[in-house]
């Protein structure tokens, strides 16, 4: 696996963070991931394909939403919250805010349940 690639925070632009966060998937990780907490990939439950979550994962990591971070063969993703504060200041909070109304078409993205071994 090729080492993730995160844009500097000087380089990120409105437009490609707009574009990242107009798809209702994106916009459900942000939503769940705005809690600040790192998540490993395998936790995340989104309604699609596994391949389909990657991709949307890579489109927030190349705007400069989130972070992954590599360990061994496991992938953990975290928002850049400050980093997108301190670019875009407001941005993150309103488009949360706006995402919360259930007629906004945002996707049901939660986490998978653990089972006990």
């Amino acid at each position: 696996m090729a080492a993730a690639t995160h844009p500097s925070m000087d380089t990120l632009n409105l437009p490609t963070v707009m574009h990242a966060l107009a798809d209702p998937i994106r916009l459900g990780l942000v939503r769940l991931l705005s809690d600040n907490e790192e998540r490993a990939w395998s936790e995340l439950d989104a309604p699609i394909a596994n391949s389909t979550l990657s991709y949307h994962l890579k489109v927030l990591r190349s705007a400069g939403i989130t972070r992954t971070r590599e360990e061994g063969t496991r992938c953990y993703v975290r928002l850049r919250s400050d980093d997108l504060e301190d670019r875009f200041p407001g941005l993150l909070s309103t488009t949360l805010a706006l995402s919360s109304d259930s007629s906004a078409g945002v996707a049901d993205v939660g986490l998978r349940s653990r089972t006990k071994v």
